[in-house]
């Protein structure tokens, strides 16, 4: 009919414009995924929907993803569960959906490399705010006011933020963004005590309302990846905050 032809010449003269991103979402209610789907194609990304744990981990196998948005409680395998089988072998941020009540869960997701959350209810745009800033993080979207692609370099450490990459001495590092982040800002100055509301500004940006205990949630994971190897990256100024060892 005349509508169809319509529609089929609209779409050959006004192409798809390529995703920002592609975002795996995983949560039971599907009145949830409907609402964070469509946050987040109107802010131009591409979605992977799934309903339990089991499902996530299939769908993440099989799909190039940027992103994980992740229910911590969901049937089959829960949210956290996920994280820590995808932490095994990749580096992909995740995004923790959690319930006001469950503050030893966000924790612990943020323990096992969550890199951030959101409290439910939520508000979609929070949400996808929440998620622009992670993907600016690990440069899947570009910033025009990012910081330097220059490699950073601190006796045996050396930061690569144009390839994302973590060295000590000759061995590389796996850092989620938030870590990277966390260990980025913490070169910004020789010698600097920086405090956790300095660090929040820095790594995830102003205006992110980021407690002092997901800080240092952060922070051990970073001193434990580092210990393991040998290495003692970050100091402790009490009272104060964190700074790099020398």
């Amino acid at each position: 009919d005349r509508s169809s032809h319509v529609r089929a010449r609209v779409a050959m003269v006004t192409p798809r414009t390529a995703p920002l991103a592609t975002i795996l979402v995983a949560d039971d209610d599907g009145h949830i995924r409907d609402v964070v789907r469509f946050a987040l194609e109107s802010a131009g990304h591409d979605v992977v929907e799934c309903s339990d744990g089991e499902e996530a981990l299939a769908a993440f196998a099989t799909n190039d993803v940027d992103l994980l948005v992740l229910d911590i409680v969901m049937p089959e395998r829960d949210g956290l569960d996920v994280c820590r089988t995808v932490r095994a072998s990749s580096q992909v941020p995740v995004l923790f959906l959690t319930s006001r009540d469950d503050e030893i869960d966000r924790v612990l997701g943020l323990e096992i490399g969550g890199d951030d959350y959101v409290t439910k209810p939520f508000s979609p745009r929070e949400l996808v705010a929440r998620i622009k800033a992670i993907l600016r993080r690990c440069g899947a979207v570009p910033r025009a006011d990012g910081p330097s692609l220059a490699p950073l370099e601190r006796g045996n450490l050396t930061l690569d933020p144009q390839r994302y990459r973590c060295y000590w001495r000759d061995r590389e590092i796996a850092l989620s963004v938030t870590e990277f982040a966390l260990l980025q800002a913490l070169m910004g100055g020789h010698d600097r005590v920086y405090t956790r509301a300095e660090l929040v500004d820095r790594a995830w940006g102003f205006g992110h309302a980021i407690s002092e205990r997901t800080v240092d949630s952060h922070i051990r994971r970073l001193r434990k990846k580092f210990a393991e190897i040998g290495a003692e990256v970050i100091e402790t100024v009490y009272g104060v905050g964190y700074r790099l060892s020398e």
